[in-house]
């Protein structure tokens, strides 16, 4: 498992894994099973998984967890060890895990590919970015009105700068990279 990882963040762990062509059926319904024993751990912040599409026959699982702690303790728990040993058999490869926090996620290239150029990086960062330094601080005013001294300089600055970082982390840059991950990687 390649990890690049702070114990005290948040933290995605992108796992692909190649079931064989008789097997889909059988992996599906593993799957059934998997995801929702991972929702039950402490830390759990989502799971996403993309199916095969394309040239890839990859199954690729996005799963989310507050800190590498907890997300450690998912990947050592007995139940996930029982369900990962039972679906081995019946998968083309060892599963490829890499766990990544932050930025490095949104930029991570897909298995094998080239990392995205540091300008394009600096596009669709601020191409998020800038349209929520308006968007947010308009969408609190009402909430700075109600209670004035949230509205103190740096209190404002705070929870504004929480609001932006939280939706770019976990609501936007997910799927916009995902959206234009031919451009960003070409």
């Amino acid at each position: 498992m390649q990890t690049s990882t702070d114990q005290g963040t948040p933290v995605t762990a992108v796992i692909r894994q190649w079931p064989k062509a008789d097997a889909v059926e059988q992996y599906e319904a593993w799957l059934s099973k998997i995801v929702p024993l991972a929702q039950q751990f402490t830390g759990h912040r989502g799971v996403n998984v993309i199916r095969p599409h394309g040239a890839s026959d990859a199954y690729t699982i996005v799963l989310h967890f507050d800190t590498t702690a907890n997300l450690r303790k998912w990947f050592d728990s007995e139940p996930r060890q029982r369900l990962v040993e039972r679906i081995r058999p019946l998968l083309r490869d060892d599963e490829d895990i890499d766990v990544r926090t932050g930025l490095e996620f949104w930029f991570a290239p897909p298995t094998g590919g080239k990392h995205a150029r540091p300008y394009k990086q600096f596009l669709v960062t601020l191409s998020v970015i800038f349209p929520l330094t308006i968007i947010v601080p308009w969408l609190l005013q009402p909430l700075f009105e109600w209670l004035p001294m949230l509205a103190t300089p740096g209190i404002r600055h705070l929870l504004i700068a929480t609001a932006i970082v939280a939706v770019v982390t976990y609501l936007v840059m997910p799927h916009y990279t995902r959206l234009i991950s031919r451009w960003l990687y070409s």
